[in-house]
Order: C-alpha cells, then structure tokens, then sequence
C-alpha cells in the first residue's frame, strides 16, 4: 500500500500579497508545490489530496492539479468554516479558519492508508520525502505510531532575519517529548545558533530538530482528532480567532499515552516564502538545484 500525500493549501497568503501556492518560482514556473510532489513521486506516494479554500478551485484545477494528470492520482477537498460536529455552529463575526489541524480532519473521507501532512508552500527536499514514504510503508496496519520529520535549525534558518521554530525534545531512542514555540532564532556574528527571549539570548545546537510542519500519521489519527475538535469547540468555539493546530493535538496524543510521535532526522535544507521580499532568494535557490542536476526543467515535462 502506498502511502497519501496531503497537502496543506488553504492558506490565503495575505502577508505574501496574493495565493502564493501558485506562484511560479522554478525557471519554467514551477510553483514550490511541483517540486513536493515531484519529490512524492519519486520518493514512493501513491496519491496526492489538497485541502484548499473552495472559492479557489477553478484556479486550482487548472493551474496545478492539470499538471499532474497521468503522473499520480489527485483529489481535492475542501476546509470550509462551517465543517464543523453537530451540534456546533460558527460564531458570528468569525472569518479566520479553524486552523491546521481542522484541515487535516478535511480528508478524513478520501483517506485509508498511512499518509504525511506539508505546507504547501514550504520546499523541504527530496531526501525528507524518501524518509517520510519508508517510515510510512513500515507503519502500514498499525495504529498511533506517528512521526515528523525534524529538520536540523540550522538548515531551517533565513537570510532576512530571525525566525521562529517549534523546537524539539525528544527522549533516549529518538520520540517526541514535547515542541516549544521559540521566536527570534538567528545565527549570531560569532556564528553560534541562538533564541531571544527579553533580554536573554539562549545558545541551540546547530542540529536541534525542528518541526516544519512534515508529519506521518495513520488513519486512526482522523478519529482521534474528531474527538479532540470537539473537546476544543466547547473551550474555544465561540472565539473568533483561535485555532486547532497539529501540534497540540499530537501533544495531546502523546500526554494521554495514545501515540507515540518519533523524529526522524534529515540533511535538507528547508526554505520557503513568507514576504513577498523572500521571493528573489527562492527563485534563486530553485534556479540553482536545477544548475546542479536535482531536478529536470521544465520540471514536469
């Protein structure tokens, strides 16, 4: 069995200026997502599911998922505010979608087998993807063995200014114990890794895994989370910004004995757009892994 892809493109990108799923960014218009699913294809995934805002499907169709016909199966789906338990209702005044981990409840219905969860807009590299598929055709038919891929923070870390990673700790054979927001991580002029907190700097180690936002997760992992949603409306549904996020649900998971959540590690460096300003170095890094041979361009030719 193959595992599933599933791509998180809901997001509006409104600090970007515009849908920055479908920018183009590769020498012949590859968005950061072609070179994902490039990377799934040849890392081992059977299918691909988007969850995307409805009101962009036309431009989805066919700017992206035509792309992929006779390459590997697509399907989309939809994270509507409204999706929500019976029983519940969305709160007057409230725009902002339920967050991460709503969306991911958003594939429940397409998905039977093993999958791994990514940004849409977050390039994470072709060796995370063959990581990813291995672990989760070694997880096929079992039940809350769960994984994310931790990327070392020093290949995680940006050109423009600091950055803020949910730092990992893990236990002696390599599970997830707990993530930390930190904000403002740089490297320093003395070339030593640090987060800033007040007043205090704090040193990391330049391989301390970080969350990127790169899970693998069994089906089991939609019930768990259609329980945990609605424990998380009665607390916080009538607030018009809060948010139902991955890692507080594998956080719960694991608190309650449920999952177990182990890091794997990789070599890549991640690089993504979040201003429009990120976007020269982005092209630019694109422009040169296909100088250097990892990918083809046109990409999908």
């Amino acid at each position: 069995m193959k595992p599933t892809l599933f791509v998180l493109a809901a997001g509006m990108g409104s600090r970007y200026g515009g849908l920055k799923q479908l920018d183009g960014l590769g020498p012949n218009g590859e968005t950061i997502m072609d070179y994902s699913i490039y990377d799934a294809i040849q890392a081992g995934f059977g299918k691909v599911v988007f969850v995307i805002r409805r009101v962009f499907e036309q431009d989805f169709r066919e700017k992206i998922v035509s792309k992929y016909a006779n390459r590997i199966p697509v399907e989309l789906v939809f994270q509507d505010l409204d999706a929500l338990p019976e029983g519940f209702n969305v709160p007057e005044g409230r725009e902002k979608p339920w967050g991460t981990n709503h969306a991911v409840l958003m594939g429940k219905d397409v998905i039977r087998e093993p999958f791994a969860v990514i940004n849409a807009d977050d390039y994470y590299g072709s060796v995370s993807f063959k990581v990813l598929a291995d672990y989760l055709s070694s997880i096929a038919g079992t039940e809350g063995k769960y994984a994310m891929v931790g990327y070392r923070v020093a290949n995680t870390l940006s050109e423009s200014g600091t950055v803020s990673r949910g730092v990992c700790q893990t236990d002696e054979n390599g599970f997830l114990t707990n993530v930390t927001e930190r904000t403002k991580i740089l490297r320093e002029e003395d070339g030593v890794v640090r987060y800033i907190e007040g007043e205090t700097k704090t040193p990391l180690d330049d391989n301390t895994p970080v969350s990127m936002n790169m899970w693998a997760f069994t089906p089991d992992y939609f019930r768990h989370s259609e329980e945990f949603f609605i424990d998380f409306l009665r607390a916080h549904g009538n607030e018009l910004k809060s948010e139902f996020y991955i890692p507080s649900m594998v956080d719960f998971l694991i608190r309650s004995g449920k999952a177990t959540c182990r890091v794997l590690d990789t070599p890549d460096k991640w690089f993504g757009v979040t201003y429009s300003t990120d976007r020269p170095q982005v092209v630019a890094k694109f422009a040169q892994l296909v100088k250097d041979g990892v990918y083809p361009s046109p990409l999908f030719a």
